[in-house]
């Protein structure tokens, strides 16, 4: 692992948490893992990517058969249920494998996907936490996306609790809590850019 560092971002929707994330990866001279996870743990375990896109961030359930789904808790290294009971925890299992092996490999900064749990044990992991007001995520969301207000609202409730239904399960952490992360932060205090400035030299200060 040598001086590898990591940097894990928790983010609302609409928060500019992933433009933070890519720009932060930028300055700081490391790779940014997003949905290029699922490409990456599809190839690692030869399961089609489907089966991770229709996972991503989504707690336990069956992909394959509906009630052929299963959950696995105590799912051993190495361990991968057989297709015909293929479940979210399963396709977990294996994405966190390629998480845990791209920070042995390099610095990078992942987003999302429970990888500040994953890393728990990673002394040079920095996990942040990106949220926004709700007018500044909707102006967002209508901006990025042209949907209406009321679209935009909608994909924010549904989205949020998604995502903290996901963390909460299987990291057993509350989702956007304080004590989850080592640094908090409203992006529309200073805006994507001197929330990129201030995170950064949160990180430096961090490594020391």
């Amino acid at each position: 692992m040598g001086n590898n560092f990591v940097v894990n971002i928790g983010r609302q929707l609409g928060s500019g948490g992933r433009e933070i994330g890519e720009k932060l990866a930028l300055r700081l001279g490391i790779t940014f893992y997003d949905k290029e996870l699922i490409r990456l743990a599809s190839e690692e375990s030869g399961l089609c990517k489907e089966f991770f896109e229709r996972a991503d961030e989504r707690t336990s359930q069956g992909i394959i058969g509906g009630l052929l789904g299963m959950r696995f808790p105590f799912i051993s290294e190495g361990s991968i249920p057989t297709l015909n009971c293929l479940s979210n925890d399963a396709l977990f299992k294996v994405q966190s494998d390629v998480i845990r092996r791209l920070a042995e490999e390099r610095s990078c900064l992942f987003v999302g996907r429970c990888a500040d749990y994953i890393l728990r044990d990673n002394p040079r992991c920095i996990n942040i936490f990106i949220s926004a007001s709700l007018a500044d995520r909707t102006q967002r969301l209508c901006r990025l996306h042209g949907v209406s207000e009321d679209e935009a609202l909608e994909m924010i409730e549904k989205e949020d609790k998604r995502r903290a239904a996901y963390y909460n399960y299987y990291t057993y952490k509350t989702w956007g809590a304080a004590a989850s992360y080592h640094l908090c932060i409203d992006s529309s205090v200073l805006g994507v850019d001197r929330t990129t400035d201030y995170i950064e030299r949160f990180v430096k200060d961090f490594l020391g």
